[in-house]
Parts: C-alpha cells; structure tokens; sequence
C-alpha cells in the first residue's frame, strides 16, 4: 500500500524545511504533497528547492483555507492511504511503518499519533499532558497526524471546505465508517500560538471557540472573529 504524505502550507518558512527533513528519514513513506494556500513568505522557494529523496511536489492554491487545501492534495495524490501532516508537526522514525501495518486491517479506516508540543515550558508540557484528556472524551485534530484509507476517505466525501475545524469535522464521519486507531508513536508540533502571548487567554478564546463550534455555530460564522496565528 502506498502512503501519500498531504500538508497545507500558509506562510510557513521557519517550519516546512524541518518538516520534510523529517519526512526525509522516513522509509515507507511514498510520495509527498504539499499544497500552498499563497504564502507571501520563502515556504514555496523551500519547498521548490528541497533536496528530495523521495517524490516530492508542490501544489500552489488559490487560498489559505486548510480544509480545501487538504482536500486539494487528495486530488493529486497516487497513495491508497493518505497521511495529512500540519507543516509545523515532525513525524519519527517508524511512523509510515505503523501506519501501513494498521492498515493491512480492514476494519480500520484511519488514525492518529500520541503529541509532543516542543519547548520547555509549562505551558508546553501542559498540552502534552492535555491531548490524551481530550482524545478519551472523542476529540481529536488534525496536529495528532491523521491518516485515513483512500476508499473511506472517499466514500465520507472527504473534508469539507471548512476553514476552522475541519479536522474534527472529519474525524465525526470517519467514526460511523470503521475502527478509528490511536498510534503510540509521538510526533512533535510546534507550541508556537502560545509563544510570546498570554497562554490563558490563547487557551480560553480556543475553548471557547471550540465550544461554540460543539453548539452547532457555524465554522465560517467562527473564523471570521477567530485570528489564526501565523509567522
């Protein structure tokens, strides 16, 4: 089975490099997508200019709406298993390997991995001590480095045009399709919105956006008064 590697990108010059170093190590990984929303940074110089080891391409959008993004690289991707990445999140050695051995199964439509958030801070360790307390209740995002089979992928119409929680959005409809697995590999993504800002208040307005969106407000209603934290 091959795994095809999907990441969107937005202004993403001080992550992307390290992200594809990363995806440079790793065997059982196919093929790798990336699909710009019109970065006004060096992300697509970095990506058009990364040395490969793999196959690499570079898939330049018309905006920065991750979800279309996403669903984008799907469009130009040859793997049967797709594996959607956030350009600021750093897989391990063994990660393609388990992915492809969970999906032998076919019960199983899709998964995700344990989270590391990078920096020594409280804060930092905070969200890594949190993310587990949030999958036991059934949330899960797309920073945990999901992975869905193509067919299933497919048959639930894949993500939405969403431009905030299209992940979780996902996630829903995938669970009424098969056996969504937890992976015990970490990946490492970026504590980056927290840095250099009140964590409490970063911490509260993502609640409480993330509660408002379980009431049922529209994604698009939420993202017009919801700052995505870019540098």
């Amino acid at each position: 089975m091959q795994l095809s590697v999907i990441i969107p990108t937005y202004n993403e010059e001080l992550t992307i490099g390290k992200t594809l170093d990363a995806l440079s190590r790793l065997v059982n990984v196919d093929e790798i997508i990336v699909v710009d929303g019109g970065s006004a940074d060096k992300t697509v110089a970095i990506v058009e200019n990364y040395p490969a080891n793999k196959p690499l391409r570079l898939i330049k959008y018309t905006e920065a709406n991750r979800g279309r993004q996403l669903h984008e690289g799907t469009r130009h991707a040859s793997g049967e298993i797709f594996w959607f990445l956030h350009a600021d999140t750093r897989p391990v050695q063994g990660c393609g390997k388990q992915i492809k051995q969970y999906m032998r199964y076919a019960e199983i439509v899709g998964g995700n991995f344990r989270i590391i958030f990078d920096g020594a801070s409280r804060w930092a360790r905070f969200l890594t001590w949190l993310y587990p307390q949030l999958r036991s209740i059934g949330l899960v995002y797309g920073d945990s480095a999901m992975f869905v089979r193509r067919e299933i992928y497919e048959r639930v119409k894949g993500f939405k045009p969403l431009p905030l929680f299209e992940d979780v959005d996902l996630y829903k409809r995938l669970l009424k399709k098969g056996r969504f697995v937890h992976v015990n590999l970490a990946v490492t993504t970026s504590s980056r919105r927290f840095e250099n800002r009140s964590f409490v208040w970063t911490f509260l307005r993502w609640s409480i956006f993330q509660g408002l969106y379980w009431l049922g407000m529209p994604p698009r209603l939420l993202t017009k008064r919801y700052k995505q934290i870019r540098k």
